[in-house]
């Protein structure tokens, strides 16, 4: 099976788009949450990018797999001092079971998703990897964030699932809606168990760090604005989602 994606080209673009670093961290926060909740023994996460989870979960048995060489690499190097962690340095869909020692209790897609060119296939491999009574947690770019509704307010995209210019830049498929995100799941045979939203953010990435270097967004402001996302989800920059297979 070919993987088209020139990941070489996507770590350079990741490591120099502007606000990605604080925009992670907001995410990085809902995904620890999430898993911390579920109290897993052991937790897969596919596709760590510059910091794996394994970083702040202590006593978790945790594999990670990751196709970006340089990505796959930074994980061994961080794991060296984290003796019941596992790196794989492959495409999800073509690791079997038996290498990762067997199912886990939580499965991550962070960030993953909207940037695979076959959605189904990749959660055909995580529902593979979920064990009886495991949880898959996701998270995506929302079509309904407040700055694609403003854009389009604006009259600079006709419609918030616009393609935009870090979409292209970072080779993402789309992003997804509430109701989009739900059928995707629905049709790999999961069920969601809990859902939301993270981090309000109202402009683009490149106006939010600009406002960031001058002082204007300060880490209370950010900090309001991931809040903000538990009263107005739907604004909200991203969806995430805890999803359990159908009939595991």
């Amino acid at each position: 099976m070919t993987h088209p994606r020139d990941l070489v080209d996507y770590v350079a673009q990741y490591r120099a788009l502007p606000f990605e670093p604080l925009q992670a961290g907001f995410r990085r926060r809902r995904v620890l949450a999430q898993v911390r909740a579920h109290a897993p023994r052991r937790l897969l996460e596919i596709g760590c990018g510059e910091a794996p989870l394994f970083l702040d979960l202590p006593g978790v048995e945790t594999a990670v797999i990751e196709p970006a060489p340089a990505f796959a690499a930074n994980a061994r190097h961080l794991a060296a001092g984290h003796g019941a962690t596992t790196v794989v340095e492959q495409h999800a869909e073509d690791v079997t079971l038996p290498a990762l020692g067997g199912p886990f209790d939580v499965v991550v897609l962070s960030c993953v998703l909207h940037e695979v060119p076959d959605p189904q296939r990749l959660l055909a491999a995580a529902r593979r990897f979920c064990g009886a009574g495991g949880v898959l947690h996701v998270n995506v770019p929302s079509a309904h964030s407040l700055h694609r509704l403003l854009a389009v307010a604006m009259g600079l995209i006709p419609d918030p699932a616009t393609e935009s210019d870090t979409q292209r830049t970072m080779q993402q498929r789309g992003v997804y809606d509430a109701a989009g995100l739900e059928r995707e799941l629905t049709e790999a045979g999961f069920r969601i168990r809990e859902r939301g939203s993270i981090f309000v953010k109202p402009f683009t990435h490149a106006q939010m760090q600009q406002l960031v270097d001058e002082g204007f967004l300060t880490p209370r402001l950010l900090d309001g604005l991931d809040a903000l996302a538990a009263t107005l989800p739907d604004l909200g920059s991203e969806l995430w989602a805890d999803a359990e297979p159908v009939g595991a």
